[in-house]
């Protein structure tokens, strides 16, 4: 049942700041859309963090609900290719950036932004691995296509503590990959291993200051989501054929290195971008995760809240304490 008010989180100007406040809204306070979907589960972004802090470079106006991650059901529909009822994906495109997003009880939203739940997953699920996990899963994509196998060798993952660095861990080793996890936080040694890391490497050890164009191959594949000398130096170190797939710019967004890894090694660097992909891949990529991709240690990864809870988990992904995911917990159906 449709009820004609929800709750949102709102960020709103005050101040010389920005404000976060649980609203009471009406469904005709959301933009127009095909689709109007009631949301189960949502998931909390670094991204969603920055839109939450009054982040001009991710929302342009305020007040603003953020939430680029949404799953629930179709609560009304002026699109012939969805019917009330349908469970169904939202994630990436404006959603949460300049469209309000999951982080109401509802959302409205074009027809083409709209993926249907893939059989074998439910909202809870999609949801811990949300955008992240779907980026992951497109990196990972990546180096199959270039013929990057678990016969090929040890496949690195950077920042691999974070969203999409943890879950790319998880998939590969679901996988069959030897996965060696790149992280700063000492702490987290025994939760790698237990995502599917069989190696650890210090951060420390991915920075070189030699001046040298190639080093000893480590890597016949890498998923990147730092950027910047970080992924400088894994380029460094695949091995021939090698590919090295991108999906961040944490460290920085410049990337100096030499052609040497891509002429003398045959490296291929692809760029990962989640937001826009077209929704044939779009559905692939979430059909893979439902079925044989699927982790079996998705509870490990994550941590639950609720719309009350959230503003801590906003303070606290923004302090760089988040480690995995967090999912927020939507009222249920009034």
């Amino acid at each position: 049942m449709t009820t004609n008010t929800f709750r949102a989180l709102r960020i709103e100007p005050e101040g010389d700041g920005y404000a976060r406040h649980i609203r009471e809204r009406r469904l005709e306070d959301l933009p127009a859309g095909d689709v109007l979907v009631r949301v189960h589960w949502s998931a909390l972004n670094y991204k969603d963090g920055l839109s939450a802090s009054g982040n001009k470079a991710v929302t342009r106006e305020y007040p603003h609900t953020p939430g680029i991650d949404a799953a629930g059901v179709v609560a009304a529909s002026d699109s012939p290719d969805w019917r009330p009822g349908d469970p169904v994906i939202v994630t990436s495109y404006d959603l949460g950036m300049n469209t309000d997003g999951g982080f109401g009880e509802y959302i409205r939203v074009p027809a083409e932004w709209v993926v249907p739940m893939p059989e074998g997953m439910d909202a809870r699920e999609a949801m811990i691995l949300g955008t992240a996990g779907f980026t992951a899963a497109l990196c990972i994509r990546e180096l199959r296509l270039r013929e990057v196998t678990p016969e090929s060798g040890d496949v690195l993952v950077t920042g691999a503590t974070g969203g999409v660095g943890s879950l790319a861990v998880a998939l590969l080793h679901r996988l069959g990959y030897s996965v060696h996890a790149a992280t700063g936080k000492r702490d987290a040694e025994g939760w790698l291993r237990e995502l599917g890391a069989e190696e650890i490497v210090d951060r420390g050890e991915l920075a070189d200051d030699s001046g040298r164009p190639l080093l000893k191959p480590r890597w016949a594949g890498v998923v990147d989501t730092v950027g910047g000398e970080i992924l400088a130096h894994a380029l460094k170190c695949t091995a021939y054929r090698g590919a090295v797939s991108c999906c961040g710019l944490v460290a920085s967004p410049e990337l100096h290195t030499t052609v040497f890894p891509f002429i003398l090694r045959h490296v291929a660097l692809m760029g990962v971008d989640s937001q826009n992909t077209p929704a044939p891949i779009r559905r692939d990529v979430w059909s893979d995760l439902a079925g044989g991709w699927k982790p079996g240690m998705l509870d490990t990864i994550a941590v639950e809240t609720d719309l009350d809870g959230l503003g801590a988990e906003i303070d606290r992904i923004l302090a760089g304490g988040v480690r995995g995911r967090v999912i927020v917990r939507m009222a249920p159906e009034r």
